[in-house]
């Protein structure tokens, strides 16, 4: 949710202008998971990362208002620590306070200064939450990544809230901790990583080494685009370290680039190993559109050997990417609900796949649930809008609920697709 609300946040300040009369409805949803978080950061010395049994409530399959599962609330704080999940509140509260100021003068301040709090918070009682809740967070919602990239990415986020020196230093003394493990890279047993403990630097090894990682666990490739603008602006330092790796972070991703890092399918869709692969597309493909920005608003080009990434040449990979999931794919469909003519019509999601309240108001409970689970029979209850994981490598989709890699929508896939849609909505010849 913390991810969520720092791109829907972005989305706004770099593409609020393209929205138009969505523009509200984008302010509404960050405003939403903002009033949650702040709730969630209200009792001094705790952060409350997470709501409800992860084994009881995958075990079951019951809409929202039938859901009797525990509801237990789990806490990180000073003596069991959680810095990446602290550090991304701090980013989502910081990256929010800058959409609020010239509409809400009096909840922007109060945004900041509980960012300002839960970032002193992740930074002095370091730790990863996958430590400090074990296995009610793992395996379902581990950390690969450790701390160290949530930590310099909330304060990229407060340094573009509050311009203070302070977490401008910080970034740049602890950039170099994620370098340094840039040229260490080697892949680690996720299950080896899982249950050891202090291993944030095998997680940091793992998930660093390229400079093409940025979703909800790793900020690699978007902590150097965001801070790239400051130094291209002259707000920041003089060093051309970030804009460098942010060039690289281009390269990476570019087909024809000498030095590629993802891969495409036969039908242009990048991928990425690791979960639902319309998350890498989505976010990868926003800071692509981003930094196009950044090249053409401060009048630089970049080059990936011989290859020249111009702006347009990023604008035109990214459109590729928006494209594909609207249904311009081999398959002829849309990975969006309620979007074309052909879309996923069995999606891994409670709420869409159970009968609604109004048709069959007796409760549906855990075990009864599993039918609706299991059927093949289409979801009675359209997500309009909800993005799904995607096809495979081969551009094949198993239109099924229970392959839930291919099949389940998240709000991390949406966030950055919000953007990128706003900008091609107001820039058709892109």
């Amino acid at each position: 949710m913390a991810f969520t609300t720092t791109m829907l946040s972005w989305s706004v300040l770099e593409f609020g202008k393209d929205m138009g009369s969505d523009l509200p409805y984008a302010m509404d949803s960050i405003r939403w998971a903002t009033d949650y978080l702040l709730k969630a950061t209200s009792v001094p010395g705790f952060v409350f990362a997470q709501v409800g049994d992860p084994y009881a409530d995958h075990f079951c399959w019951e809409r929202p208002e039938d859901m009797d599962t525990p509801r237990t609330p789990y806490a990180v704080s000073k003596q069991f620590p959680g810095s990446e999940v602290s550090a991304e509140i701090a980013a989502a509260l910081a990256a929010s306070s800058i959409v609020f100021k010239p509409l809400d003068g009096g909840y922007s301040a109060r945004l900041l200064k509980r960012a300002r709090m839960v970032f002193e918070f992740a930074d002095t009682y370091r730790g990863s939450y996958n430590d400090s809740l074990g296995r009610w967070v793992c395996p379902f919602y581990c950390s690969y990544s450790g701390y160290e990239d949530e930590l310099i990415w909330g304060a990229a986020w407060l340094y573009k809230a509050t311009k203070s020196a302070f977490y401008w230093n910080y970034i740049t003394k602890n950039i170099n901790k994620i370098e340094n493990n840039n040229n260490n890279y080697a892949a680690v047993d996720h299950n080896n990583v899982i249950n050891s403990k202090n291993n944030n630097n095998a997680f940091q090894r793992y998930s660093s080494g390229t400079f093409a990682e940025f979703g909800w666990d790793t900020k690699y490739a978007g902590i150097n685009v965001l801070i790239s603008k400051f130094v291209m602006s002259g707000n920041g330092s003089s060093s051309s370290m970030f804009i460098n790796y942010a060039d690289k972070f281009i390269c990476s991703v570019l087909p024809e680039s000498p030095s590629p890092s993802v891969s495409y399918s036969p039908g242009g869709l990048l991928f990425k190993p690791g979960g639902s692969n319309m998350q890498h597309s989505t976010a990868l493909s926003f800071l692509v559109v981003v930094y196009s920005n950044y090249l053409n608003q401060y009048k630089r080009t970049l080059h990936c050997g011989n290859v020249v990434a111009s702006p347009s040449r990023l604008l035109q990979l990214a459109k590729t990417q928006v494209d594909y999931i609207l249904g311009s794919n081999p398959l002829g469909m849309s990975y969006m609900v309620g979007y074309g003519k052909k879309f996923p019509q069995r999606i891994h999601h409670r709420g869409s796949s159970l009968p609604s309240m109004a048709n069959y108001p007796q409760a549906i409970g855990c075990a009864k649930g599993k039918q609706y689970f299991q059927s093949n029979n289409p979801n009675p209850n359209l997500l309009i809008g909800a993005v799904v994981g995607g096809p495979d490598f081969k551009d094949s989709y198993a239109d099924s609920r229970v392959d839930f890699v291919y099949s389940e929508p998240t709000t991390y896939i949406n966030a950055p697709l919000v953007g990128l849609l706003a900008y091609f909505k107001s820039h058709p010849n892109s």
